[in-house]
């Protein structure tokens, strides 16, 4: 028999994160952090002083060493306290780049940015997507180029998060370069990762924009015109930065799955306590088989996925600690993760707030909010839904069905 259950220890873990999010940041302060469009720096370091921060470094490093497990049991708690999104993108950038950086990064980086964005004194986050496209990394123009012991980095940066907060607290991002001429059939080559601060001579934050949605935590763009940063700011080996950003994506998307379970939850709760309550024609609306069916095949497909992402960070648990499963075994269950999650969350709120009716098209209804911001997985954040499904059919056909090669 498998056996599919939460330690003790997680157990209670998840009990006292639920309880921090219901103190810091119930649905009134997330309205706030929405309206305000920002998540106060007390809330912040609050989670610093959780140890929820890049939880997933080591304690030597700073952090506590939680499992992959453990990290997705975090996600799903605020996913489900912040229906908004907005506090759930910040934690997770920082849980998954950060946790990328501080593995591969020198012990001046560590030093730099990740011991203080553990403690929420600074900003890590990934400052991969450029004007000409997202998903396809390998096509970045940003270049790098070594004198001495620097290297010059130029190049633009787009839709990227956390620019704002990178400014104000300080801190920076995981960027990719081209660093070397790639073959044609081997494009994804001859690029190298580095942590790039935002207050280096030579960065321009050049845009905010204005998101639909998830409004506490910023979206903007930064240039980088000469920017001369050292080789001890180099992430990983030369011309191997994108294997990294690879498994950047994979950390990333995996808390996406579980934020997006949390979300879902919540709206599912929400609803039912509002149909239980409302009535039409002199019963309560929960009675009608046609608001009742939906509820049914909702929880069971939310079990279904909470099982998935769980089963999937299992996965990474033993790939990191056991070598159990292939890197590419275990991207093609994270990929099947954010495939489902994101749409699935965001049919859910769209569901629920037709049963609230007028009330549910309101701001004083909560839903809205969670609508809004799950929409930006759905569009692509962390890689689109079509690459999600390139990645499963490349490992289940094999590496010569890839549809662009």
């Amino acid at each position: 028999m498998v056996d599919f259950e939460f330690t003790e220890e997680q157990e209670l873990f998840r009990k006292s994160v639920r309880e921090w999010c219901e103190k810091h940041i119930p649905l009134e302060k997330i309205r706030e952090m929405d309206s305000q469009g920002r998540i106060p720096q007390e809330v912040l370091k609050s989670m610093g002083e959780m140890g929820l921060l890049i939880m997933t470094a080591p304690e030597e490093h700073g952090g506590t060493g939680a499992d992959w497990v453990t990290a997705c049991i975090a996600a799903e708690e605020l996913g489900y306290a912040d229906v908004s999104i907005a506090l759930p993108v910040l934690w997770l950038v920082e849980s998954s780049w950060g946790y990328v950086v501080d593995r591969y990064c020198s012990e001046t980086v560590r030093e730099a940015v990740i011991r203080k964005a553990i403690k929420g004194d600074a900003f890590i986050g990934i400052g991969s997507t450029e004007a000409g496209g997202g998903s396809d990394v390998a096509a970045i123009k940003t270049t790098a180029k070594k004198q001495g012991n620097d290297w010059m980095l130029n190049g633009e940066k787009t839709y990227i998060s956390g620019t704002e907060e990178a400014k104000k607290l300080g801190g920076g991002y995981f960027v990719i370069a081209r660093t070397s001429p790639a073959p044609p059939e081997a494009s994804h080559r001859g690029m190298t990762g580095y942590y790039l601060p935002m207050n280096a001579p030579g960065v321009e934050v050049n845009k905010r924009f204005e998101d639909m949605g998830r409004m506490a935590i910023s979206t903007g763009g930064f240039l980088m015109k000469n920017v001369k940063v050292p080789d001890s700011y180099r992430i990983g080996e030369v011309d191997k930065g994108f294997y990294l950003t690879m498994e950047g994506f994979d950390t990333a998307r995996i808390l996406i799955s579980a934020v997006c379970v949390g979300a879902a939850r919540r709206a599912l709760d929400i609803g039912m306590e509002y149909i239980k309550e409302r009535k039409a024609f002199g019963r309560a609306i929960g009675k009608f088989q046609g608001i009742q069916f939906e509820l049914a095949d909702d929880w069971a497909h939310l079990e279904a996925l909470r099982s998935l992402t769980y089963r999937t960070a299992w996965m990474m648990d033993k790939r990191y600690k056991e070598n159990k499963f292939t890197p590419l075994e275990v991207t093609k269950m994270i990929a099947a993760c954010k495939l489902i999650a994101p749409h699935f969350a965001f049919d859910v709120y769209k569901r629920v707030m037709v049963w609230l009716g007028a009330w549910g098209y309101t701001k004083e209804c909560p839903l809205e909010m969670g609508l809004r911001g799950i929409m930006s997985y759905c569009v692509g954040a962390e890689g689109s839904t079509n690459i999600q499904r390139t990645v499963i059919a490349r490992e289940l056909l094999g590496k010569e069905y890839i549809s662009y090669k």
